[in-house]
């Protein structure tokens, strides 16, 4: 009788279903690997981490079904964004503070963010498409630009939507408004989810404006909220430049969803502080260019 050929062998268990074994069985784990994206791995081990709080690296393993090689460099990929801790045999999260309400984040820094907000609107022209998140310094160049013309402004804000187009209401729009449709949660001042992001891939924009939670020169800028780092990362990838308006108390942090990496930034807008001093001078050595209010 002639031996089957073990790499070629589809074994049936007594319940019926049938498993790969031998050779093809670590060609399908391969497989499976191979065709799960990064990104994806990443997310699902974060996921991991918001319930467990720690996650072996054999845990890794069994639940993505990758090599141990794959689980190794997502752990070191985790740590280098930012948004995890490597210990032994695995990781821990990293406890971040939740983001303040924009009602008390735009009575914060006010000063700082207006001058961020009128040295942004100076390096923009008539005719640029131009995409504005939601955060509290992005509200207030709207109300910068409300006094420009020629724009067409692409936003999710609610607040930043009614400052552009604030006036009489038989009186004509220096610019053009497009608000994003999308799902909208109690006390929100903001559109977000698929049908918001779905949207954003519809148009290009020439400068993607956007206030972030943190900017840090290793991860980026990250926001805390995943729903709102899901659009200014659609943003920044419908967009030919991005540009970060952040006042000093954002410099060097890193909030739980990095959405920009630094070689996706063109240019930061910041102030001064002497406590973030450190976090400048690596930004300015990391980043294109760092205007300095």
């Amino acid at each position: 009788m002639t031996q089957a050929d073990p790499r070629a062998k589809l074994a049936s268990d007594s319940d019926g279903i049938f498993r790969f074994s031998g050779v093809s069985s670590v060609l399908f784990a391969l497989y499976k690997e191979t065709s799960m994206l990064q990104e994806t791995r990443l997310h699902r081990i974060r996921a991991l981490l918001t319930r467990l709080n720690q996650v072996s690296t054999e845990r890794i393993i069994r639940e993505l079904g990758v090599s141990r090689e794959t689980a190794r460099r997502d752990i070191i990929e985790l740590e280098a964004l930012g948004l995890a801790r490597r210990v032994h045999g695995g990781l821990v999260a990293i406890e971040t503070v939740a983001e303040p309400p924009l009602t008390e984040r735009r009575s914060t820094q006010t000063r700082e963010k207006r001058a961020i907000a009128r040295a942004a609107a100076q390096l923009l022209q008539p005719g640029q498409t131009l995409f504005l998140d939601a955060g509290s310094t992005t509200t207030l160049l709207a109300e910068e630009l409300h006094g420009l013309s020629g724009l067409t402004i692409v936003t999710n804000s609610l607040q930043a939507a009614l400052a552009l187009s604030a006036g009489e209401e038989d009186q004509p729009l220096n610019n053009q408004i497009i608000l994003l449709g999308g799902m909208m949660s109690a006390g929100a001042q903001q559109t977000r989810g698929e049908i918001t992001v779905g949207e954003i891939i519809r148009y290009r924009a020439d400068v993607a404006l956007l206030s972030p939670v943190g900017i840090e020169a290793g991860c980026g800028a990250s926001s805390f909220h995943p729903h709102e780092a899901a659009i200014a990362r659609a943003m920044v990838q419908q967009s030919a430049a991005c540009y970060l308006l952040a006042d000093h108390t954002k410099l060097g942090v890193v909030s739980r969803t990095v959405y920009a990496p630094p070689q996706t930034i063109s240019l930061l807008i910041t102030d001064s502080g002497d406590d973030s001093r450190a976090a400048l001078e690596a930004l300015q050595q990391t980043l294109p260019e760092v205007i300095v209010v």
